[in-house]
């Protein structure tokens, strides 16, 4: 992504903020994963959105008055040692190539303390700000509804040496501006789409009655990052017969008996932007006739869902309207005699954000525009007849109403089987 996209939203936030401000964003680090391993690192999603930067331990920092916005960084600094360890750090000049921060604005971490004191808030003569600053914004994200955000463990020597400083949450205003994608960010999505679907389309052409569920999973991601993924965008389900019935199933163990139903729930990353696909299918290829009338229930609702998508509206809209016809569906089949009893085979909502998370953040108070990208995602699950459906899209909703970004993965029962029967 070009550089000038990060410059463009920092400018953005600053605006933003109160004068006299300055804000703190750490890019987050790695966890233990056991006694001598750590886990693989994820950058910190809001970092990531202000900088294109992945790497561990940086430190951004938004400053403003009403003169003047100013936006430094503090990195890691190279060593030998670090080099041999783990792997070469950026320069300054690498960090400023992606993230256009002026090189005269990047420092290293062990000079923070000093300016935060010198620069910022203490010493007179050479404030950076014309005042010393009022507020200090912080990511107040909680991982528990018990916890402290993560940034009061990190930046607690501030928040403890200044308590003059008065503690705003910057995590509105960041998520209101990840909400709606830019063009850059869609085509970063169309991408994690695309190896989506050469992804699924690799499953079907392995699939066989007898298969184990990891075997799916294995072949997922070993397609996708043959087609150029970084990976998978989130744990990927892969439900076979009664484990589709569980909306969260992850253990992918259990082979699969031949006349079930396989549902998948799975993404491709491209450049840290999320996919988030389902699609169910029989895993002989061939649609029973119960299968098929439930099947296409929830492909009908999909699809008319989908095309209810346009600005203006609420998602809570969407929601109603796909629970409202999959009851209206269940009553027909004989599953269900009153609307209100849809919840025992329906319980989620139909839609969610999507983008740098794959349930990305954004109010859903506010009416869709252009540039949102939502899922659709209706879905049947019958535990008694272990079958569970579900089918899901990303949908951009652009000026005149939407566009399907995933309407290239089959989905049809006529497409499906036509597949199956090309293997035979």
């Amino acid at each position: 992504m070009n550089k000038n996209e990060f410059i463009k939203r920092r400018k953005t936030l600053c605006e933003k903020l109160d004068d006299q401000s300055f804000a703190l964003l750490a890019a987050g680090q790695s966890k233990h994963k056991s006694l001598d391993q750590m886990y693989k690192y994820f950058p910190e999603r809001s970092f990531y959105y202000l900088t294109g930067l992945k790497r561990e331990n940086f430190i951004l920092i938004l400053a403003k008055n009403k003169k003047v916005n100013l936006d430094f960084i503090f990195i890691e600094e190279p060593s030998d040692f670090a080099t041999k360890w783990l792997g070469r750090r950026m320069t300054k000049e690498e960090v400023s190539e992606v993230s256009g921060i002026d090189e005269q604005r990047i420092f290293y971490l062990h000079e923070f303390d000093d300016f935060i004191g010198k620069k910022l808030l203490l010493d007179s003569r050479h404030l950076i700000l014309e005042h010393v600053p009022e507020n200090i914004y912080l990511d107040m994200y909680r991982a528990g509804n018990m916890q402290k955000p993560i940034s009061f463990l990190t930046f607690k020597k501030i928040i403890n040496n200044y308590p003059e400083l008065r503690i705003k949450n910057i995590n509105e205003m960041i998520f209101d501006m990840r909400r709606v994608k830019s063009e850059e960010e869609v085509k970063e999505i169309r991408t994690a789409v695309e190896h989506t679907k050469h992804g699924i389309h690799s499953i079907f052409d392995y699939a066989k009655p007898g298969i184990n569920e990891r075997e799916f999973e294995a072949t997922f991601e070993y397609n996708i990052k043959l087609s150029g993924s970084t990976g998978n965008s989130f744990d990927t389900i892969v439900a076979g017969g009664k484990n589709a019935t569980v909306l969260h199933y992850v253990e992918n163990d259990q082979k699969i008996q031949d006349n079930t139903m396989v549902l998948l729930d799975l993404g491709a990353f491209h450049n840290e932007y999320a996919a988030d696909i389902s699609r169910t299918f029989p895993i002989n290829g061939r649609f029973t006739e119960k299968q098929a009338n439930l099947y296409n229930l929830v492909l009908d609702v999909n699809k008319k869902t989908i095309k209810k998508i346009k600005p203006g509206i609420y998602v809570r809209e969407l929601n109603e309207f796909a629970k409202d016809a999959l009851a209206d569906g269940m009553m027909k089949l004989g599953y269900i005699k009153e609307k209100s009893e849809i919840l025992k085979y329906y319980y989620h909502n139909v839609s969610h954000y999507m983008g740098l998370d794959v349930h990305d953040v954004g109010t859903y108070t506010k009416k869709l525009e252009p540039g949102v990208v939502l899922t659709v995602e209706p879905g049947i699950y019958i535990e008694e007849e272990k079958i569970g459906i579900r089918i899901e899209d990303d949908i951009l909703v652009t000026k005149d109403g939407y566009e399907n970004l995933s309407k290239d993965i089959i989905k049809d029962i006529k497409d499906i089987e036509g597949y199956f029967n090309k293997k035979e």
